[in-house]
């Protein structure tokens, strides 16, 4: 095996160690496009909650590639080639790019550096197939057949971390869903249960001691405890069974939320979390409405081409941060507009935690929340 392959293999399995998906996968990428003297590359993974393909990363894209509208999920020749199942037979193909293709008839050559195809590596774990990387060698240079065996290999190593980081989520998943559901089910028949019992008790000693005494006083007060007590508890069963998180965890409702916006929009939507950000399930639903607000202002305002989403847990608090490199705005301005970001404070004020906004247009907007961390 040639040294350079041996140094990209190892390049791209330290990438790939990486615990955010998104960022392994830039990282692997741009090893990938440097060792093989490529001029772009990226990469299409299919949403499993969807199956829409949406843009997971990207390294020197052209001009017109590099504007959102440009790389929704919408279909073009590598994935129905992908759909159709051309690439079974073989794990790497050269594909004329219809997006390409499309950006030299409106702009010109200048919009794509005259690329108009690329080399389609299909991302696979066993028969499972995951998506495709796309990669374009510089004009006039064209790939080998030993370049295209070692995108091969590199595609299978790339295809076992996307698999790896996806049976994680699924595992977390499904872990979540479990415990609301034995929680929903234990209140349901305990707690619940020893409530009605309790409040039958106390109507029956009511009706046996005079209406005006002392005892019957304290004992309306216990049932009205006790009442109160069987509301609180039958909206806690719902609560854990109407979860707006859809029984995922919050970094993996975020996940999904950004995958859909990419898939849709093209903008490069990506969540990265660090550190311990588990929070009790009325805080996380808080969290996750107030990034489904700020996502869907970036849509409809920002312009951006990419939004960061940070989930960051800390000693005393874990804090959400969504970072769009749109073209802001003045968030002191009071008009009907701002609607939004007044019910982002309020969610925020529900949850325990504090709001802010900053807003230019020279750095985009940044809408943070900050909520007090679950102490052991």
């Amino acid at each position: 095996m040639h040294e350079r392959d041996v140094e990209l293999f190892d390049a791209i399995a330290g990438a790939l160690t990486a615990t955010d998906v998104e960022r392994a996968l830039e990282a692997a990428l741009r090893e990938i496009v440097h060792a093989l003297d490529l001029a772009t590359g990226w990469i299409w993974l299919l949403d499993p909650e969807t199956d829409q393909f949406y843009l997971a990363a990207a390294h020197d894209l052209p001009p017109y590639l590099r504007e959102p509208v440009q790389m929704t999920g919408d279909p073009c020749w590598c994935m129905e080639s992908f759909v159709d199942g051309d690439f079974d037979s073989k794990n790497v193909d050269i594909i004329a790019c219809s997006r390409l293709r499309r950006g030299a008839r409106e702009g010109g050559e200048a919009l794509t550096l005259g690329l108009q195809s690329h080399a389609s590596v299909v991302l696979r774990f066993g028969e499972r197939r995951l998506g495709i990387m796309n990669v374009s060698p510089q004009i006039p240079r064209k790939l080998s057949e030993k370049d295209l065996r070692l995108l091969s290999v590199t595609g299978a190593q790339i295809g076992l971390a996307v698999e790896r980081g996806r049976l994680a989520e699924e595992e977390a998943n499904a872990a979540r869903t479990a415990e609301r559901t034995r929680l929903a089910r234990e209140i349901h028949d305990t707690l619940a249960q020893d409530l009605t019992a309790i409040a039958l008790q106390l109507e029956s000693a009511l009706r046996d001691v005079p209406r005006d005494s002392p005892a019957a006083q304290r004992i309306t007060t216990a049932l009205d405890v006790a009442r109160a007590s069987m509301a609180q508890a039958r909206a806690s069963v719902l609560s854990l069974r109407s979860d707006p998180l859809a029984g995922r965890a919050l970094p993996g409702a975020l996940a999904a939320l950004a995958r859909r916006l990419t898939s849709e929009t093209g903008m490069r939507v990506t969540l990265h979390e660090r550190g311990a950000t588990s929070l009790p399930y009325e805080v996380e639903g808080e969290l996750f409405r107030i990034a489904s607000e700020a996502l869907a202002n970036a849509r409809l305002h920002a312009k951006a081409s990419r939004i960061e989403i940070e989930l960051i847990g800390e000693d005393d608090a874990v804090a959400l941060r969504i970072r769009d490199d749109g073209i802001g705005f003045d968030p002191s301005a009071q008009d009907g507009e701002r609607y939004g970001l007044r019910g982002m404070d309020e969610r925020a004020r529900l949850a325990g935690g504090r709001f802010r906004v900053e807003s230019t247009g020279a750095t985009g907007t940044l809408i943070e929340t900050i909520v007090p961390a679950v102490r052991p």
